[in-house]
This record gives structure tokens, sequence and C-alpha cells, in this order.
């Protein structure tokens, strides 16, 4: 008995045979990578080992591409942007995957375009140029970091010395002009600057380069970053030790370059000391079994540098991104380019090439790619540059090249390699101190150079100074024809160059009209805006000026305090004030013509009034005076004497009345205390305040303690202060309280008397120079 099988089941089922098995990858015999760069060059000779090595171990590996054979196709750049596009088609004619390539930054814009408009992956892993960005070309690819990331240690070094301003050497092409581009972004964030560029031809001669260094040395810097490419005969040092450029004043920093090319070559004595004092970036290559297995397998090659590693490197992540490919049951195939086909005819036979299908897939699987390789962490960004890099900084002297630290981006400097520190700080908890070994300068020396002189053409430092019309103490420009710049601020200012050990000529330019006082905050901005180079005066330091430029160590310590009026405590004429001086005047004067109108009432007719004029005098001022406190002796006989009397007793009941009111009121006055204690009581109430116009006093009221700007009133001078704080709160431009800087304060207090600190000193701030 036999089974039926309906035909049109049989049919279905051989069609899905059909469709399914050709579905599955079918892994190919071999798989063609191109390579094009400069073989004959100081990384290119070690990279052409490098890649060579990679293959082999590739394909001895049975983990990595099975069956699979990687055949690398290699073309030579020669350098040249010309060779470098026409040995990248002649690789593509191989029907290769990917590409590897180029060194040159010149050669990697082209070729990054091209593999643009044919869309397959570029990978370079040593074009460092920082402009080869992701987004302007999205299958380029990068297993070196880009010079960004290494301008980012430089500035790091450059800032942990101190120094402020650098001179760039660089080459001018893409590699020397973006990269000098990046390291003046990354200054700024420091903020330090470039003061002068000096760029150099990949086909100076000797003259010219000689020419470009004598022009920088007039300059005052003296700090140079060196940005090229690898330089095996390193003659840029020779003819900066032949201009005298190599002794202790001069600090030259390389990029990695400098490392690249003593690691290819053998370094005798006499190159050492043409470099002796230099210090440069190495990229660190952590100590790892596959990193001593690749070198001891190469130890015949000393040729060896960094991105000999990361092309060792390189070949391995392709192989990896190919592997995950063929595993998603992605075939490798090729087609004619429809770009490529309208060039028929031409001489280059471009339709003759052929373009990898799945170009954009295996950019994918690249950048998914993520292993640990010779050179470290293989691992992509967003920017699709390797993830991570630390470097060695590195120092020529005599006997060799050392490493004397090592650097990482968020760790930044340390004796310790940073795989150790990295171990340690999670081990133990703690952060180390940033801190490098012992560095020799050039001249041989350990001292830190200062890195800049006064500039031989250098013109007078151009230094404000406020020109002030109030507490002239401080600071001023006197206001006659010398127009002299006088005050404590400018004697500190003088007596601290004495101890700079080199002449620093320098002029003084006031600012302000004279009239009023200047605004310090508009003057520190014309610092930041580079009319001045420095500032000198009774500046307060405070974090909205020091975002702008910076200060010196404070020289006088400083603070905001609150001065009120004062109740005198010396009550020993107490007594004498409810009346004013005129009026006791007249007072006294009043007991004297009563003296008179009574003698002269009472001397013809009393014998009380009569006698020797010494008598008649005495009797005539006792009288007077004696009515204020009994009864007098003498008897008045006439009626109009009486009448005089009558009204003069009216008058002196009314005046003692009115003293004792006064005085009673004074007295009480004096016990009660002030409303005002401090700056809480005084931001509490609603009373108005006085602040010296100009300075920061105004910000810090309005903005930091929140006080309404219609309470505040500015105030010039001392004579405005105590006017001011005398009128008191309630009459037209008085105050209840002047809150200012303790120095000001100080000086108002020794030149007026009746006022007085409340409070503690707030806001604590110092005086410094910009």
């Amino acid at each position: 008995m036999g089974f039926g099988i309906d035909s049109s089941v049989a049919i279905t089922a051989l069609v899905m045979v059909i469709l399914v098995v050709p579905m599955g990858c079918q892994r190919p015999q071999v798989v063609n990578l191109g390579a094009v760069f400069t073989f004959d060059s100081v990384i290119g000779r070690a990279a052409k080992v490098a890649l060579e090595a990679a293959v082999s171990d590739v394909n001895a590996d049975t983990s990595v591409l099975k069956d699979t054979e990687l055949r690398l196709i290699m073309e030579d750049s020669s350098c040249n942007v010309f060779h470098g596009s026409f040995g990248a088609f002649e690789v593509l004619e191989k029907e290769v995957v990917a590409m590897i390539g180029p060194l040159s930054s010149s050669v990697a814009h082209t070729l990054s375009d091209i593999a643009k408009g044919l869309q397959f992956p570029l990978v370079s892993f040593a074009a460092t140029d920082p402009t080869l960005s992701a987004l302007q070309f999205p299958f380029f690819l990068r297993t070196t970091p880009n010079d960004a990331h290494q301008m980012s240690a430089l500035v790091d070094l450059i800032s942990f010395h101190g120094w402020k301003e650098v001179i760039s050497v660089y080459s001018d092409d893409e590699l020397g002009r973006n990269g000098v581009s990046a390291l003046d972004d990354e200054l700024y964030k420091k903020r330090s600057r470039i003061s002068y560029k000096v760029p150099l031809s990949v086909h100076s001669d000797e003259k010219s380069v000689a020419d470009a260094l004598n022009k920088s040395k007039s300059l005052g810097p003296r700090v140079y970053i060196l940005h090229f490419g690898p330089d095996p005969s390193l003659r840029f040092f020779s003819i900066a030790r032949k201009l005298q450029m190599m002794t202790n004043e001069y600090v030259w920093l390389a990029t990695d370059w400098l490392a690249v090319t003593l690691d290819s070559s053998l370094s005798d004595k006499s190159t050492l000391k043409r470099l002796e004092g230099v210090v440069g970036l190495r990229q660190h290559i952590p100590e790892s079994i596959k990193m001593h297995q690749f070198t001891d397998k190469l130890k015949s090659n000393r040729s060896m540098n960094a991105y000999a590693f990361h092309a060792y490197d390189t070949v391995w992540m392709i192989a990896y991104g190919i592997e995950k490919m063929l595993n998603d049951g992605i075939n490798i195939t090729f087609s004619y380019s429809e770009k490529l086909t309208q060039a028929q005819g031409t001489k280059l036979h471009l339709e003759r090439v052929k373009i990898f299908n799945s170009g954009k897939l295996l950019l994918e699987k690249l950048l998914q790619v993520n292993f640990t390789g010779i050179a470290g962490q293989v691992q992509f960004g967003s920017g699709r540059n390797v993830i991570g890099c630390d470097y060695e900084i590195i120092n020529v002297d005599k006997t060799g090249v050392h490493t004397v630290g090592f650097w990482s981006k968020h760790g930044g400097f340390s004796v310790v390699a940073p795989e150790t520190r990295h171990t340690q700080n999670s081990k133990f908890g703690f952060v180390s101190e940033e801190k490098l070994g012992n560095i020799t300068w050039p001249g041989g020396g350990r001292k830190k150079p200062r890195g800049w002189v006064i500039a031989d053409s250098a013109s007078p430092l151009k230094i404000v100074i406020p020109k002030r019309v109030s507490f002239v103490e401080f600071v001023t420009e006197e206001n006659n024809s010398s127009h002299r710049i006088k005050g404590l601020c400018i004697d500190i200012f003088t007596e601290a160059l004495k101890f700079v050990p080199y002449s620093v000529p320098y002029i003084f330019e006031s600012f302000g009209d004279g009239h009023s006082s200047p605004n310090y905050n508009q003057m520190i901005q014309m610092v930041a805006d580079g009319v001045y180079e420095a500032a000198v005066g009774d500046i307060a330091i405070v974090p909205t000026r020091s975002k702008l430029v910076d200060f010196s160590q404070p020289y006088a310590s400083t603070g905001l305090v609150v001065v009120i009026p004062a109740n005198d405590d010396n009550a020993t004429w107490i007594f004498l004030r409810p009346f004013t001086i005129g009026l006791w005047c007249v007072v006294i004067a009043s007991f004297f013509c009563i003296a008179i109108v009574i003698w002269i009432l009472e001397h013809r007719i009393n014998e009380d009034f009569r006698g020797p004029p010494r008598r008649q005098l005495i009797t005539m001022i006792l009288f007077s005076f004696s009515t204020l406190f009994k009864r007098n002796q003498e008897d008045t006989i006439s009626n109009l004497a009486r009448l005089v009397m009558i009204v003069w007793l009216f008058l002196l009941m009314v005046l003692t009345a009115s003293y004792t009111a006064n005085l009673t009121s004074i007295l009480t006055v004096r016990q009660l205390p002030s409303a005002i204690t401090g700056i809480d009581s005084l931001r509490a109430s609603e009373v108005p305040v006085g602040y010296q116009s100009g300075t920061f006093t105004l910000e810090y009221l309005t903005y930091s303690l929140g006080m309404a700007r219609s309470r505040l009133v500015p105030l010039e001078s001392t004579e405005e202060y105590e006017r001011a704080l005398k009128l008191g709160p309630t009459a037209f431009g008085g105050v209840a309280a002047i809150v200012d800087e303790l120095p000001y304060i100080e000086l108002f207090l020794a030149e007026r008397t009746g006022f007085k600190i409340v409070g503690e000193p707030f806001m604590h701030r110092g005086w410094g120079f910009s």
C-alpha cells in the first residue's frame, strides 16, 4: 500500500528548498582586504610588516573566518593624493570588502570621499586629522585617536606647568593646520592661547626654517609646540641648536610624531644630544601577553611603533566584522557601480571596478566590534573614533628616552601606568594626586623654565588704574600737569615688581572721568577684551570678574561691613547738647544785658549797686546769674527794675524747662539700642542703604541678598557718607546705614567721628591685580 502525495505540496516543498538553501550563508574561500598607504615612510614600513603579520595570524586562527582565507592587497600611495586615489581604484578592481589606510590626512580626505560615494568601509590606523568627521565622511573609521585627543593631553601638560602662551610650529598641510586648530580650541578652554604660529612647508629648506624660528625669537613666549609627521632626520632640532634655542629658557613639547620617529630608529649619542630636554607624547600600549607575543615574533624588526600596533588591530577588527556579517547569513557579493559605468571609455577603465554590495552592513558590524587588541581596547565611540587612549610623557636626555609619567583623559597625570592606577583606585578607594617624574629641560637642568621672556620688540605693558575721586589714598591720578599715579595700591605693585628677577616695562593709564567713581566691572572687561594687559588698583576679587581675567594672590584682605551713626559714649559735655552754640551765646548775652539794665535802673537809688567800679561790676554779674538758682541778696527798689525782673524770671523758667526736656530726651535716646545690628537686620528692614558707586557692592546687594534697587543710594565720597548718615533714613538723600568694603570704612572712620561698624564682616574677598 503506497502513500499518495499531492503534486502541489511537492512543488511547494521543492520551491522552498530552492529558496531557503541559497539564503544560508555561503562562506567564500577567499575574502580580499585592500590597503593603500605609503610604504616608504616611518609608519608605513612598520605598518606593512604588522598588516602582513595580522593577516597571517587571522588565517591561522580557526575561531575567526573559519575556512575562509583573508587575503591582503596593498598599493603604495607615495604620500600623494593622485597616487593614493589611483591606488584605491587599483585595489577596488580586486573585489575588496573594505580598505585600510591611508597614513596621510591629505590623502584620507580624498579616499573618504571615494568611500562615501561607493559605500565601502575605509579604516585608517594613522590619519589623525580631527576634521575627518563621521558627519562628513560616514564610511570613514579610525582605529587610532585623532589629534584633538592628543592636543587635550598636551594642553593639560602646558596647564600642569602653568604656562599660558605658546608658539606652535607645524607642517603646512591638513595634518598640521587642523591639528593646531584643535590645539587652539583646547588652549581656549584653559584660558591660554597660541601667541604665534610658524607653518613650515613639508619641503622647507634649512634657511626658511631658520628664518621662521628667528622671527619667533623676538616674541615673549618660549614654549614651542611641534606638530609634524615623523621625521627620521630630526633636522629641525639641529637648526634650533644652531640658533641657540635649545637653552634653559626654552621649552620644546612634541606631539607623538617624535616618539614614533625615535621608536622606529636607533638613537645614537649625537641624536640624544640634539634632543636633550625635549618633552613629548607617546601612545601608551598596555603590557599584555598579546603585545609581548607580537613583539617577540617581530623582534628582528626594530621599526615597530604605536601605529604599527593599531594597524595589526585594524586587520583583526575587520576580520571580526566580516565574521559577524557571515554569521548573520549575509553573502559576500560584488556588482558594477552605476556611477563608475558612466565613465566607460576613459583610460582609467573604472567600469571594470566591482563594488562590495554589503558595504553599509559591514560598516554597521565594524561599529559593533569590541575586543582587546595589542594596542588596547578596540571599540568605536559616537565620532567613529576608537574610544580612549592614554599617553606616556617622554623626556629625552643624554642617556636616552625616558618615560616620566602617564596621562589619561579622566585621571590626569601620574607616575603610575593608567591601568595600574585604576586598579589601585578601585582597590583602595582613593584618587592619587597628579604628578610627574623629574624632567630634564633644554640645557640639561631640572628647574622648570619660566616659559616666557620680555620680548625684544615688545611694547610696555598697558596697565589700567581706576581714576578715583574718593578714597584717593588707595589709588588715583593727580589732577595737575604731572598726572602722577599714586596711592597705596601703586606702592604695593611697585614693591612687588622688585621681586621679579627681570625688568618689566609698563605704563599706567587711568580709567574714569575724574568726576565720579569709575565702574570697576567695565575696567576688568577691557582687560579681558585685550584693550589693556593688566589692571592695578583696589580691585576686589569676585567670581564674576574671575571668570573674565586671572588675578594675582590677594595683597589685602577685605570684606563688606555695615556702618551706622553711633551714640557718643563721651558724656563729659553732654549737658551742653540741649542748646546749640548759638543759643548758648544768646543766653549768656542775655544775662549780661539784664545785669547792665538792672544796674542802670538801680545804681542811682539803691545802695547795693554803689561803690567802687570793681564792686559794682561783680554785683551786676552775680545778681544776673544768681537768678537761675536763688533769690538775690540785693533788692530792687525801682518799679521799672522789678518789671524787668518779672519778665526775665518768666523767660528763665521757659528756658530752664526747655533745657531739662531736651537733656532728658538726649539721655533717654542714648540708652536705646539701634535697630540695625548687622547685614541680616538691614536686609530684613525697608530703610534706605548707601553704597559706594562703581564697586561690586551694588551687584552683591541686589543679586545675592535680594535687596530692592530702589532702597539703594549711590554715594561718591566720605563727605556724602557723612551727610547721608546724619540726614537719616527719613530725609531725602539720607540713609540708615552704608555697606562698603572694610578698607574704605576704616579710612572713613579715621577721618569722621560719630559713626561705627555693626555686626561682623561678610562676603570676605581680597584685593588683587589682574
